[in-house]
């Protein structure tokens, strides 16, 4: 995928929220299908003449046909999960998302295992932000994103970008309408990339990687995560020179012949370069392949293990594709190959099959780094010195933590429900903590009269304190006069606010 650049010179820059190259009419696409996914009808799309049209659960018009004729990234229907199961793996991932920084020191592991089961839709966007460190990098950088957003940028990279607006997933309610909010922020996010990396300018390919981002997260926060995404995960492949995905490419063809000798063969009989066909692949992760439901499983598993589950998918596709002299009947020449990896069968691409093949795979960031070093190697010996130095890969959310330099705040949740402090949610058993001073007061008056410790009354209840009993109502347990802030220690304080931060998006998530 060629770096863009303009065709008819620079212009003079627009207004952000100008975006007058958008603002052509789509076509309908044929009648809506596929009844019982049916969800809800989107703003844009109505404003776009799709108000007949109906929306399913990711946000696509059901039915839609992309201009090339094919269908819109829904070919086949979600896994669906039990909502008792999907409950639970809410409840398990708001207590990670809320003791970030423990779980990501003692409890990797764990969170490898559910990102593979997959996030709850309820939490992906929250949970990308943390695993991808673009939470970290907003905290790092408090009004960066509006500081860039305001400025003019290039008009060099502003022409690009507004034309290529109505080319990212035209058939989700978010883009479908020329102008509407979803492009207005897909182009505030790739402009203000611009701004911030000028070196390396826009790339056709970090639309696609944008819009995913803005699905689930506002423009701010989906900014920073493709940051970490160009610069961790995938640094050097939106570079003018395009060398880090070239580079890729040969490392995939390597790792191929010990997967599966019989695709390795065939490709090399062919001479078929792996640009061919893994380009779009890997710069676009995928986004513009694999059926959706497939495609939000592949970026759970990606944002927490790195670019080894970008290899793996390309490697299992390439296997079941070639892998065999029965599906390399019909692959007689280039031709036909390319067309066998530009159409996809179904069944390889079906979310429990991938996934499974993913998870499988023995291809491991060791093998990868390996074969990077192999690479280079031909490549200064071939072509000389790479001309864009880019800044080493990070494999995964790990990795990218304990890259980061020096001590920084733990990250705290922001809910977008916020309730006051002395009301309960509904349907829950409020625990009320007073200060640390009334339980330490306790201990020293117990010690002097030499009496055993007591349960504490329940209008005393401290942090760690059991249950209170059901039939005391919270309110009461509540202390009377809480103590100023200044004489309360800040642990404890920060102890307080977690919890109620926790109750808090408790309630946001199942509203």
């Amino acid at each position: 995928m060629a770096k863009s650049s303009g065709e008819n010179g620079p212009r003079a820059p627009e207004a952000a929220g100008s975006l007058s190259g958008t603002r052509e009419s789509l076509a309908q696409g044929p009648d809506a299908a596929a009844a019982d996914e049916l969800s809800s009808l989107g703003s844009d799309s109505e404003a776009n003449g799709f108000a007949e049209r109906r929306i399913d659960k990711f946000g696509f018009i059901v039915g839609s046909q992309s201009a090339e004729g094919a269908p819109c990234p829904l070919l086949h229907r979600l896994e669906e999960v039990p909502l008792e199961v999907l409950r639970q793996r809410e409840s398990k991932w708001l207590d990670m998302l809320n003791n970030w920084d423990k779980w990501m020191a003692k409890k990797h592991k764990k969170i490898r295992l559910r990102c593979q089961k997959g996030i709850p839709p309820s939490l992906r966007g929250r949970a990308w932000q943390y695993l991808s460190g673009g939470k970290v990098k907003l905290q790092q950088n408090p009004g960066k994103f509006d500081e860039l957003d305001m400025s003019p940028g290039d008009p060099k990279w502003l022409d690009v970008i507004e034309r290529d607006l109505h080319r990212q997933f035209p058939f989700h309610e978010m883009f479908v309408s020329r102008g509407g909010h979803g492009q207005q922020d897909l182009f505030r996010v790739l402009k203000a990339y611009t701004l911030y990396r000028p070196e390396e300018g826009y790339c056709q390919a970090q639309a696609p990687i944008a819009a995913v981002l803005l699905m689930h997260m506002p423009a701010e926060q989906a900014f920073w995560c493709l940051v970490q995404i160009c610069e961790k995960y995938l640094p050097g492949y939106y570079s003018e020179k395009l060398e880090a995905i070239q580079l890729d490419g040969e490392i995939l063809f390597s790792l191929l012949q010990k997967v599966s000798p019989v695709a390795h063969k065939h490709l090399s009989r062919q001479k078929i370069d792996p640009l061919l066909y893994m380009t779009e692949w890997f710069m676009c992760a995928f986004a513009r392949t694999l059926p959706w439901s497939s495609v939000l499983r592949v970026w759970d598993m990606f944002f927490c293990e790195g670019v080894k589950i970008i290899f793996r998918v390309g490697l299992v596709l390439l296997k079941h594709a070639l892998g065999s002299p029965e599906k390399l009947k019909a692959c007689q020449g280039q031709y036909e190959t390319i067309e066998r990896l530009r159409s996809l069968s179904p069944k390889i691409m079906q979310e429990a099959f991938l996934v499974q093949e993913i998870v499988e795979l023995p291809v491991t960031e060791r093998q990868i780094e390996r074969e990077h070093l192999i690479q280079l190697r031909r490549w200064q010996e071939t072509r000389g010195e790479l001309q864009c130095r880019s800044p080493p890969r990070l494999h995964g959310a790990k990795a990218i933590l304990d890259a980061e330099p020096g001590p920084r705040p733990s990250l705290q949740p922001s809910p977008s429900i916020r309730l006051p402090p002395d009301v309960p949610l509904p349907g829950s058993k409020a625990k009320s903590k007073p200060p640390k001073e009334t339980q330490k007061e306790q201990r020293k008056r117990t010690k002097a009269s030499g009496q055993p410790d007591k349960p504490p009354a329940p209008n005393q209840a401290a942090a760690g304190d059991a249950r209170p009993p059901e039939d005391i109502p919270p309110k009461d347990l509540a202390p009377q006069q809480p103590a100023p802030q200044d004489s309360a220690p800040q642990d404890s304080a920060h102890h307080r606010s977690q919890e109620s931060l926790a109750s808090q998006e408790s309630e946001d998530t199942y509203l």
